[in-house]
């Protein structure tokens, strides 16, 4: 990785103020435009949007013209306010509610991994949608979906089949949009769990860079509350689980998601929350942005999402800004000259290898050994995590700014 690098990108998930994402049943541009002037304020410089895939396609052989020029026009829309766009293909699912077209959830049932039909439908509204949003000059990158893995209890697949389908799918977007990052998503249970059907070698071998997506809900803020160092550094552990298991060492991490969310970061804590998360994650020299979860809460006359998901936002309903979008904007403006990576970065070596050793995935989840170890050694910045075959590889942890090497017999040794 380079001794300096481009300044890291800071954007919001766009979760609309009116309608929340219902709204694209009858798409509102003026009311996007007031959103998108409330995330401009704080500086963000981009939104990442989700369209309803049922909505676009909901039939396998009609996809909507007049969907995709809203979504169009929604990046349009953006642009006005300086924010360049990323958008999801399959949502599939969203803030705990799945979007799933009735040719794949009713009696034609089929698992959207796997049946070869299903598959060819879900190939042609990729590439349907990748082509209009490739034409928009501010959008930089297309996702696969949001956090697809969410949707594989009811869509039985395996290791190898999720790894094929989202291969594939890339493929896809690269070919319908070549000047777009195209990118694979997933929530951290593949990263975790031990018998997950998506791997951590899927996020990141395929794709052009990595996403990750940090939730302190899924037992972190248990070990040390709120504003503990395991609960802050949550997101800077996945990005350097991330950057140690990436075969290529130059390959960027995106910190997609990354929220606070109630009752594991209490309201009185969330701007500490945001500035503590931002400053242990903010000077890994892979860093490609920060996307916040998310741009505004969740109106309550809406019902049944659970009790968490409402108050996510930066910005109330009402276009308010909340203490953590403060917090971030302060964040962003001390970030905006650039930040040169931290030298001599010390590594600790994993305690397997993450790559093949997908049984042991618990044994790094959060309140395992190593990932205390990895939390005590951050204690004064990140420690980066090296697989145990590179842990003497010279060359591939100078690629990384790694210049110190720690094992289970002595802090540290010095490379040669």
């Amino acid at each position: 990785m380079p001794t300096a690098r481009d300044r890291v990108r800071f954007g919001a998930n766009y979760t609309p103020s009116q309608g929340w994402f219902h709204s694209w049943l009858d798409l509102r541009v003026d009311d996007a435009r007031r959103d998108f002037e409330d995330l401009a304020s704080i500086g963000l410089d981009h939104v990442r949007v989700f369209p309803l895939w049922p909505v676009i396609q909901p039939n396998r052989g009609l996809i909507r013209q007049r969907s995709i020029d809203d979504l169009t026009a929604l990046i349009d829309a953006a642009a006005e306010f300086g924010l360049d766009v990323a958008v999801d293909l399959l949502q599939g699912h969203l803030s705990s509610h799945d979007f799933l077209p009735s040719w794949i959830t009713t009696w034609h049932r089929a698992s959207l991994f796997t049946d070869p039909a299903a598959r060819e439908g879900i190939a042609d509204y990729a590439a349907a949608v990748s082509r209009a949003v490739a034409a928009r000059p501010n959008v930089f990158a297309i996702t696969l979906g949001n956090e697809v893995n969410n949707l594989w209890p009811s869509n039985p697949t395996t290791l190898e089949q999720s790894h094929q389908w989202a291969s594939d799918l890339v493929d896809v977007v690269r070919a319908n949009a070549p000047d777009v990052l195209a990118l694979h998503s997933l929530y951290d249970d593949a990263w975790y769990s031990p018998d997950h059907p998506f791997s951590p070698v899927s996020a990141t071998d395929l794709g052009d860079l990595t996403t990750v997506h940090s939730w302190v809900f899924n037992g972190v803020s248990a070990i040390d509350g709120p504003l503990g160092p395991a609960t802050t550094s949550h997101a800077a552990y996945l990005v350097e689980l991330a950057d140690a298991m990436a075969p290529d060492p130059s390959r960027r991490v995106w910190l997609q998601e990354v929220g606070a969310p109630l009752p594991d970061v209490p309201v009185a804590a969330a701007a500490d929350f945001v500035e503590r998360t931002v400053a242990s994650v903010i000077d890994h020299p892979g860093l490609f942005g920060i996307t916040w979860w998310c741009s505004h809460d969740v109106d309550r006359t809406l019902l049944d999402f659970p009790e968490r998901e409402y108050d996510l936002g930066l910005f109330t309903t009402e276009h308010q800004a909340k203490p953590l979008a403060l917090a971030l904007a302060d964040c962003i403006a001390a970030q905006r000259e650039g930040v040169e990576p931290q030298p001599g970065r010390v590594a600790i070596v994993a305690a397997h290898d993450l790559r093949t050793d997908l049984h042991r995935r618990a044994k790094v989840a959060p309140g395992s050994a190593f990932h205390e170890r990895w939390v005590t050694a951050s204690s004064e910045r990140s420690a980066a995590i090296v697989l145990p075959a590179l842990a003497d590889d010279t060359q591939h942890l100078a690629a990384r700014s790694i210049t110190r090497v720690a094992d289970e017999l002595s802090p540290g040794r010095a490379l040669p």
